[in-house]
């Protein structure tokens, strides 16, 4: 193993604009020198960042590699955000995790199809006569926004607020504006979690409320909160994203759009290679080391924060043939978009049923479907959280 503390650091601030609209080549030479680097940035600080895959997945199921912000000691602060599942690690994850995971199956998730696909329908009523549209802003971003206030039981007249509250905490213009959005929303959540404790539904949060009686353990109040705060970081902006990065990938493989307007049986394929190809997140939350680990050629010392280049790992040539190719019909295992691990995404299956269904309503309602701009001046969510535009003009 080579000496970590002598490698040099590479300032992600100094690659420009290209980098953030195409990262491709910079994540490439960075594989070619080596699975680990260390990076820095004004956003990030000092870090280790992991673009070889074999290193990543690896390092994902690593237990010594802790999500407890804690481990790091005072250069991570997040005290605006409640703990949960991102932010914890076993036994304390294991158990919650163990309480709410028979709610997101892919059973489950399949019980929501004739919901998601009404919202779906009526996300494409209201804009499909328009002719032209931000789809973003029309339909990609607020249909997860939708599915999260119906599946939490959300009062309709109040999703505006939620959706705008979730977008500030998602993806703030500024800190204080998280701050601000996690304060109100924390303080809507705990009014929310009490009126179904009084009057339960059928919803997601009063479900939880009233486990299951084979099931002893139950979350309390602050544990339920928590969980609605992940469900709405890890599944509003990246299945919105996810499903704007799938149809701006399609149009520009008209190709392959082809073949999947010609046969839908390729629909499922198709969603997990925009998931590799150009998936929803740059680079996994942070985790940090708790004991000196070996990754790839270096030891990473103790106290190190470490992330995973998603869009890196997911070119790596020596895990995929030929990886700057979008290809509908490549076998569509072995991508790490959701994580691996214990913190894989709980929300994956209705993220891909969400994908799913809005693709496909889309492309079959909207046959003349195109891009309305030119792609190289779309505007790009820089950073290394969100992969995708913030808008995406269309045509119909």
């Amino acid at each position: 193993m080579s000496d970590s503390l002598n490698m040099p650091s590479t300032d992600l601030d100094r690659q420009g604009e290209t980098f953030v609209s195409d990262p491709h080549p910079f994540y490439a030479g960075l594989r070619a020198r080596g699975p680990v680097h260390r990076v820095r940035s004004a956003e990030l600080g000092e870090q280790w960042l992991i673009v070889g895959y074999e290193e990543a997945r690896a390092a994902l199921e690593d237990p010594r590699l802790s999500k407890d912000p804690a481990n790091a000691g005072p250069s991570i602060t997040d005290a605006a955000a409640p703990p949960q599942l991102l932010t914890m690690d076993p036994p304390d994850h294991t158990r919650l995790r163990a309480l709410v995971e028979r709610e997101f199956t892919a059973a489950r998730a399949e019980m929501m199809r004739a919901g998601i696909q009404r919202i779906t329908d009526e996300l494409l009523d209201a804009m499909l006569p328009d002719g032209r549209a931000d789809l973003m802003d029309r339909f990609a971003l607020p249909l997860p926004a939708i599915v999260i206030c119906e599946l939490l039981g959300v009062p309709e007249g109040d999703r505006d607020t939620f959706r705008a509250w979730a977008a500030s905490v998602t993806a703030p213009d500024h800190e204080s504006a998280m701050g601000v959005a996690f304060a109100e929303l924390g303080a809507y959540l705990v009014e929310l979690v009490a009126e179904k404790g009084r009057a339960p539904g059928d919803d997601l949060i009063s479900v939880l409320l009233n486990p299951p009686a084979d099931q002893d353990d139950r979350l309390d109040p602050g544990e339920l909160i928590s969980m609605v705060f992940l469900l709405i970081l890890s599944g509003f902006e990246t299945t919105a994203h996810l499903i704007g990065n799938a149809v701006r990938t399609l149009l520009l493989h008209p190709g392959q759009l082809a073949e999947l307007r010609a046969d839908f049986s390729l629909l499922d394929n198709a969603v997990e290679e925009v998931l590799r190809y150009e998936g929803p997140v740059e680079a996994t939350t942070f985790r940090v080391a708790v004991a000196p680990i070996g990754i790839g050629p270096v030891t990473i010392e103790a106290g190190s924060l470490v992330k995973v280049a998603l869009p890196s790992v997911h070119r790596d040539e020596r895990r995929f043939s030929d990886p700057d190719r979008f290809d509908i019909h490549r076998p569509a295992a072995g991508h790490l978009a959701f994580g691996r691990g214990v913190h894989h995404c709980l929300g994956a299956p209705l993220a891909r049923l969400e994908a799913r269904i809005a693709v496909r309503s889309l492309l079959e309602r909207a046959p003349g479907l195109a891009l309305d701009c030119d792609p190289a001046k779309l505007d790009w969510i820089p950073g290394l959280l969100i992969r995708g535009t913030r808008s995406l003009p269309v045509v119909f």
